[in-house]
């Protein structure tokens, strides 16, 4: 199908990233209403089998679109000028919900907008829906009590990933042109490379968390939470981070950077598509810059920190996982759910916070980590200063579970 007195097919449209869109629309090839229409329509047809967009707004984001038309108010500040795109469901957006996947959430209309969305919106954006996450962004497979699972648009029987699940099913299968998810371990980046589309995942500080559920109370945690987009092409993932990062990076040379990898007789749980990937980027790279293997330092120590942080407070968590029976506990839930699948609680939440319990750090080992984490930060911004690290995300995580194996089962 051909959309009317323009030169684009309706799979051209949702083909295109964000910066292609907002190209087209300021050349008066592609209107905001044929490319907001294009999506909306490509949603409703692959969204029953992915399961991905858990909330729509297509009324409201079709009559922004055809405003857009009708106003071209397109400036230098505008550079998503008309451009149809998704958010995560734990961004709050005016009148939607935000649930963090619980049942008892279902109704919570917010009248405010995540500081995020208010930066894409104020950029042109137009907001199309919401997507799926694991109950309260607490787990690495997108499934919960009140939405249930999104499918790997590649293969339903296989996991999206999570916690941004949702947002890279859909865009993998082109449902909108960019999105916005965040991540506190791995969660842009298993889903981007689970999906097959690019995440980013920025550093510390840099992007407002305001308006992001649930939220982050431990300054420890806060630390690690970083609010970043997803989508089809690295321009769109710079555009969109420029948009919302609170300093925007400076432009610089790579010409004076070592590029680190991993020692080739380390055992890493990698299949061998993926080992030989890595290599051809490594000889790809050696052509122009200098690479070397090397284990980076705190490797060992990573992982266990991390969880031990995720750990603190657990409490909260746990209490509104349970909010709807103040006299139950996680472990008379997660039985009961296991036995029966009648909690509003989804095993997968109950089972981590069961886990983060075991790991939940004393007042002094808090104490100790803020410590150590003070001078690592330190020696870790002098080790990186001229360093880039090629490396999975996941081996970090192989000396850990080893070394949790021995602590429970000496």
């Amino acid at each position: 199908m051909k959309v009317a007195n323009l030169p684009f097919q309706i799979n051209d449209i949702i083909e295109m990233d964000a910066t292609r869109i907002a190209k087209e629309i300021r050349a008066n090839n592609l209107t905001s209403v044929a490319a907001t229409t294009a999506y909306i329509e490509h949603i409703q047809k692959v969204n029953p089998h992915i399961h991905a967009l858990v909330e729509e707004r297509f009324e409201l984001a079709l009559q922004e679109a055809k405003d857009k038309d009708e106003e071209r108010a397109i400036t230098e500040d505008t550079p998503l000028y008309g451009v149809p795109i998704s958010i995560k469901e734990s961004f709050h957006v005016k009148g939607m919900k935000t649930t963090g996947g619980l049942v008892n959430r279902k109704d919570l209309i917010q009248n405010t907008d995540a500081d995020v969305v208010k930066l894409l919106k104020k950029a042109g954006a137009i907001i199309l829906g919401k997507t799926n996450t694991p109950a309260l962004c607490f787990c690495q497979e997108t499934n919960n009590k009140l939405y249930g699972r999104t499918n790997n648009p590649y293969d339903v029987n296989r996991t999206a990933g999570g916690s941004s699940g949702g947002e890279g099913a859909l865009l993998s299968v082109g449902g909108a042109a960019v999105g916005l998810g965040s991540d506190i371990g791995g969660s842009i980046r298993f889903p981007s490379h689970f999906n097959g589309v690019v995440g980013f995942k920025p550093g510390k500080f840099q992007v407002s968390h305001q308006g992001h559920f649930p939220p982050t109370t431990v300054p420890l945690q806060e630390r690690m939470l970083g609010i970043g987009p997803i989508g089809k092409s690295v321009r769109d993932i710079e555009l969109i981070y420029k948009l919302i990062a609170q300093k925007v990076p400076k432009q610089q040379s790579l010409t004076s950077y070592t590029f680190e990898f991993l020692p080739n007789d380390i055992p890493l749980p990698l299949h061998n598509v993926t080992k030989k990937m890595l290599y051809q980027v490594k000889n790809m790279l050696a052509t122009s810059f200098t690479v070397k293997d090397n284990i980076p330092p705190f490797m060992d120590e990573t992982a266990e920190i991390w969880q031990e942080i995720m750990s603190i407070d657990v409490n909260t968590i746990q209490r509104m996982a349970l909010s709807h029976d103040k006299t139950t506990t996680l472990l008379k839930e997660f039985t009961k759910e296991k036995l029966y699948q009648n909690s509003q609680t989804h095993a997968y939440l109950l089972w981590a916070l069961i886990g983060a319990k075991l790991f939940s750090p004393s007042s002094k080992r808090i104490h100790d980590i803020t410590a150590y984490l003070k001078n690592g930060d330190e020696y870790i911004d002098a080790y990186l200063a001229r360093r880039i690290l090629v490396f999975p995300y996941t081996i970090q995580v192989l000396p850990y579970t080893v070394r949790c194996m021995k602590r429970f089962f000496p």
